[in-house]
Order: structure tokens, then sequence, then C-alpha cells
């Protein structure tokens, strides 16, 4: 297994430090995100004052935000419908199917996107796998839903390989 396959683009402490100029900086127009530990904490599905205002700024600046999730629909749509954004379910992340369903819908070429996630095994994996930049986000929590706990396991494993051959990730507050 191929370690860089996994080392996402950029690194920073959460989604919500993501600037619309900086994105601009980069040519992003557009931001796939994760859900659960990413935009929202997996057991909080209202969501934090400090989100609300990153969807508010990304919105009035012309930047799509789309949430490209593996939970089911039901869940993803009850977690993002009062905030107005587009969704992809059933995504299949580490695969790309959910992020070209997601660039497909909204006619986004992939140098114009970025897929941001808390997860190298499926966010970070499913973005090289399309093609695209990535950004891991530190977990906006530190406890996870059951389906994600051995993801984690695997996730600490390659991370220790990452760490060994390039050093750690260094998170940063912007681009």
């Amino acid at each position: 297994m191929a370690i860089e396959k996994y080392i996402p683009t950029f690194a920073i402490d959460a989604v919500y430090d993501l600037k619309v100029e900086d994105l601009e900086k980069h040519g992003i127009r557009a931001v796939l995100v994760d859900l659960d530990n990413t935009l929202i904490a997996w057991n909080n599905p209202d969501g934090t004052p400090e989100m609300k205002k990153w969807l508010h700024d990304m919105r009035d600046a012309g930047i799509k935000v789309v949430v490209v999730s593996n939970n089911t629909t039901d869940r993803v749509r009850r977690a993002v419908e009062k905030f107005d954004i587009d969704y992809v379910s059933w995504s299949m992340k580490p695969f790309n199917f959910g992020i070209r369903k997601a660039l497909a819908r909204h006619k986004i070429l992939p140098e114009e996107v970025v897929m941001v996630g808390d997860q190298l095994m499926t966010d970070i994996r499913a973005a090289h796998r399309a093609g695209i930049r990535s950004i891991l986000v530190r977990p906006l929590v530190q406890t996870d839903s059951n389906k994600t706990k051995l993801n984690r396991m695997r996730e600490r494993e390659m991370m220790k390989r990452i760490v060994a051959k390039y050093g750690p990730i260094d998170y940063k507050k912007n681009l």
C-alpha cells in the first residue's frame, strides 16, 4: 500500500479555518466536505455558530459547499437540510464515486475543488483517486461512531508509516 495515496495536499486544524481568500488564491471555487467530525461533530447534528458563519461566508463568496458522506441519505439529509447545502450520501469513500457525482452535478472541474475530511483512509484516499486536492482536518471531537473506529485503527498505522518516512503532518491555521 503506497503511503503517498494517503498524504493530504494540505492539513489545517478545522474546516472553519478555511478562508475565502485562501481558497480563491488556490483557484478553489468548491469545497467538498465530509460530514461527521469534519463539518459537524458526529454526535451533534445541529452544528455550531462557527460552522453556520463559515457556511454563510462561503455562500456569500460564491464558493459551493457540498457534503460528501458515507452515511445514509436520511442521516445526511437530516444533518444538512437546515443549512441549505447539497450533499451526496452513500458516497463509498475511499472510492471516488461520491466525489465524481458531486463534480458532475455541479459542473465543477477537478482543479477547482478540494475535498476536506478528518480521515486519511476514506476522505484523503478518495480525493487521490478522484485526482483532486485534499485537506486533512483534526476531528471535531475525540470520539467516533462505532462504524468509524475500525478506520481509526487502520489510520493510526498509516499515520505511523507517514511520520516515519516524511515526518509529522503539520496542521496549520490556513492554506
